[in-house]
């Protein structure tokens, strides 16, 4: 017998040192939303991520029967579709996740395919399976995070006014570096060629090990110089910081707050190498597999394939791989705005009069993979409706905000904050909200299509 399309489902938590507090932890509120006998929040306990998927570190179950989604769809080839099993095997080919961050994550990329495989054949232990992991975040609270490396002319700032920083790169590397990304600079006027782009990874590459190779003298030293000058020139700070990123003030605040949630790491000084981000709930970022990332504060959700492998070089007390990461990375260097993903309008969703009179929105966030997307419903006011035409494979659904039904078919159910549901491939989803005007039920619906015969430009 095949199970209904639409199932509730009873998610994980797993509580790391980075997570937030009791009940100040989304995530926690969320697995708390579909009771359990094993989960009762405690004040002082943190709830880092709340996990949706099949992965086996934290499967999600049947809330009503308690059997593994895992084993769900692995029995009911239907509720993946055939398309995804030809190309993923019949387990969910992305992972969904609520992370809810108090303190800086680790400073980390995530390998590519064949890389993972590699690691994993090498150390299984620490590289627990042969997967790449691209993957997406998306702010349900204001969020702030370090996102690819900055450009070369910021990181040449930093390396002229930042004295701790000159110091445990070496100063004579500092200034070849400089000379030589200010000489690029000089004979590209316009778009460089490869030639010179190519010169620009190779000098990053060389400095950013050279800053790795610290070593836990020269870290201590230089941090304690580092944090008392930040604290001494306040907004004046890396001579006032850099226009089109961050102000002096704000560096010298994340730089007092970062040593003291990892005192004398070298991540305090990875930090002026990398983007600083703030998001604004709904904005996004997406990371390509071998690009360098860390959160800082905030509640996202977060989806990936399907993955656990993290390669990791500081603000953090698990297993570091300096030397893979270094190079692993692509050194490829952009603004922030050019990290973001931009959403765009989903076409293949009908608002009924009352969510558009509302200003309710369908936001699409699309990566350039094929493991997923996902789609941000904001419902407004009362009776405000969306219907979803049927996908060609798997989708999880989280209400992050409000409440309202959720339906496939003749089965209806209530939804509310941390609810989450699974949804069968060919599956005609109905979402409708409940409340007043001023509320918002606001959903994220993760799903991996393959074969998509709709023509999406022409909707558009």
């Amino acid at each position: 017998m095949v199970p209904v399309p639409l199932i509730r489902l009873q998610c994980g938590v797993n509580s790391y040192e980075w997570g937030k507090k009791g009940s100040e932890s989304a995530a926690a509120r969320f697995a708390a939303a579909t009771p359990t006998d094993s989960l009762s929040i405690q004040d002082d306990k943190p709830y880092a991520e709340l996990w949706m998927g099949t992965h086996p570190n934290n499967p999600s179950k049947d809330w009503a029967t308690g059997r593994a989604l895992a084993d769900l769809v692995q029995e009911n080839a239907q509720l993946l579709s055939s398309s995804v099993i030809a190309k993923y095997g019949t387990q969910l080919p992305f992972l969904l996740k609520v992370l809810s961050i108090d303190k800086a994550l680790s400073i980390q990329a995530h390998p590519n395919k064949k890389l993972a495989e590699q690691l994993h054949a090498r150390d299984p232990q620490n590289y627990p399976d042969g997967n790449h992991k691209p993957e997406m975040t998306i702010a349900i609270t204001p969020f702030e995070g370090l996102c690819g490396f900055r450009p070369l002319n910021e990181i040449a700032h930093f390396l002229r006014t930042v004295e701790p920083l000159r110091a445990i790169v070496k100063p004579h590397k500092a200034d070849e570096f400089v000379s030589s990304i200010e000489t690029s600079a000089s004979s590209s006027a316009e778009a460089p060629s490869d030639e010179v782009r190519h010169h620009n990874k190779t000098a990053l590459q060389h400095i950013f090990a050279s800053l790795l190779s610290a070593t836990p003298d020269e870290i201590k030293t230089e941090t304690a110089n580092l944090v008392a000058l930040a604290q001494n020139e306040g907004e004046n700070f890396a001579a006032g910081g850099t226009p089109s990123s961050s102000s002096g003030a704000v560096l010298s605040e994340l730089v007092t707050r970062l040593n003291r949630q990892f005192p004398d790491d070298i991540g305090l000084f990875v930090f002026f190498f990398l983007n600083y981000v703030r998001l604004a709930p709904g904005e996004a970022l997406f990371l390509v597999a071998d690009d360098i990332h860390a959160y800082l504060s905030g509640d996202v959700v977060e989806c990936m394939a399907s993955s656990d492998n993290v390669v990791r070089a500081g603000f953090t007390p698990k297993f570091k791989d300096v030397t893979t990461l270094v190079d692993m990375l692509t050194y490829n260097t952009a603004p922030i705005e050019d990290q973001k993903l931009q959403p765009t309008e989903y076409p293949y969703a009908t608002l009924n009069r009352a969510a558009y009179s509302a200003g309710s929105s369908v936001a699409l966030y699309d990566p350039p993979i094929e493991e997923f997307s996902i789609v941000r419903t904001v419902l407004r006011g009362d009776a405000a409706k969306a219907i979803f035409e049927p996908l060609d494979g798997p989708s999880i659904v989280i209400c992050t905000a409000g409440r309202g039904t959720i339906g496939v078919g003749p089965t209806v159910e209530r939804i509310s904050e941390g609810h989450v549901y699974f949804v069968g491939s060919t599956a005609e989803l109905t979402l409708q909200s409940e409340g007043g005007p001023d509320d918002e039920f606001i959903t994220f619906k993760a799903f991996c299509e393959v074969d998509n015969p709709r023509d999406l430009g022409e909707k558009l």
